[in-house]
């Protein structure tokens, strides 16, 4: 940042990833989501920098593609589109405003499926059919469109390639609850057929929805990775941020957690969550550890206590 100041948005996140499988990343605005994902497709902004290591399977298991160390042309030829499907957030800024919704979507079924003539026309309405898009708009230009209406466009878009791996920024902003659960179910259809998604959002519902697995972000650290079934079951979270997040909700207590999130420029020594937690002691000076793989895991010196069946 201007006078070499650096912000650590994202740090130390481990989790994998496997075909079949959603990953439900959640948390509140600001706290490093998003950014994972523009890491994992080489769109960050140029002033940003990555260490680490992000490992896509290919066709060769024994040789994946490191996604942080790929350069522009590896990424925008055998990646984006191919390999890694994107919903982005703010979907109408990703579309091209002098280009139509069928011309969108012809264009990526042209370059990603070989489709010609009036295979693209049938193709066109199929894309748009599957994220509920309706085709009597996909004349439309993006300034026509609904917020939700975008929000379908950019779904469609990116569900076209199926990708082996789908990131899904925020799918349901926009949508009225019947379109969240038919987007929702679309998205797990497309895992089901065994591809992965990785899906963004603040939607606890759509997460409860289809998650297999649970992956709870603050203030730039993954704090919970849990089974779905355990997290949104009568167990619940073991993280207390993560219980608040559920606390929330107007079907639970709809209890908000109090205070505010840290700046990511000035974070603490320790846990980052402690001058908003009931449970924080001296011990949370000390920063706690994520344990990392695939099975459960907190971190948090004063997490619920329980064992996963």
């Amino acid at each position: 940042m201007r006078g070499g100041r650096h912000i650590a948005a994202v740090t130390d996140a481990t989790f994998d990833l496997t075909a079949g499988e959603c990953l439900a990343l959640v948390g509140e605005s600001g706290c490093g989501k998003s950014v994972l994902a523009s890491a994992l497709l080489g769109l960050l902004p140029g002033n940003a920098q990555t260490t680490g290591a992000a490992l896509l399977a290919g066709p060769d298991p024994a040789a994946p593609t490191d996604l942080l160390a790929a350069d522009e042309r590896t990424l925008a030829r055998t990646v984006r589109g191919r390999r890694i499907g994107l919903v982005p957030q703010s979907p109408a800024a990703h579309l091209t405003p002098v280009r139509t919704v069928r011309s969108h979507i012809t264009d990526v079924l042209r370059e990603l499926t070989g489709a010609r003539g009036p295979a693209l026309t049938k193709g066109a309405e199929t894309a748009a059919a599957r994220a509920a898009f309706p085709a009597d708009h996909l004349d439309r230009y993006p300034h026509e469109l609904s917020g939700g209406l975008a929000q379908r466009a950019a779904t469609a878009l990116a569900l076209i390639g199926d990708a082996p791996l789908l990131l899904a920024d925020e799918p349901t902003t926009g949508l009225d609850r019947e379109l969240v659960d038919r987007t929702a179910d679309e998205l797990r259809r497309h895992t089901d057929d065994g591809r992965a998604l990785l899906m963004i959002t603040h939607d606890l519902a759509a997460a409860e929805r289809i998650a297999d697995r649970v992956a709870v972000m603050y203030a730039g650290r993954i704090v919970e990775l849990s089974p779905a079934a355990s997290f949104f079951g009568a167990r619940g979270p073991r993280h207390p941020y993560a219980r608040g997040l559920l606390d929330a909700l107007p079907e639970r207590e709809f209890t908000a957690i109090p205070g505010m999130p840290p700046e990511l420029g000035d974070l603490p020594d320790g846990c980052a969550f402690a001058a908003r937690c009931t449970r924080a002691t001296d011990i949370c000076s000390t920063l706690p550890a994520l344990t990392p793989g695939h099975g459960p895991s907190v971190a948090c010196h004063h997490a619920e206590e329980r064992v996963d069946a």
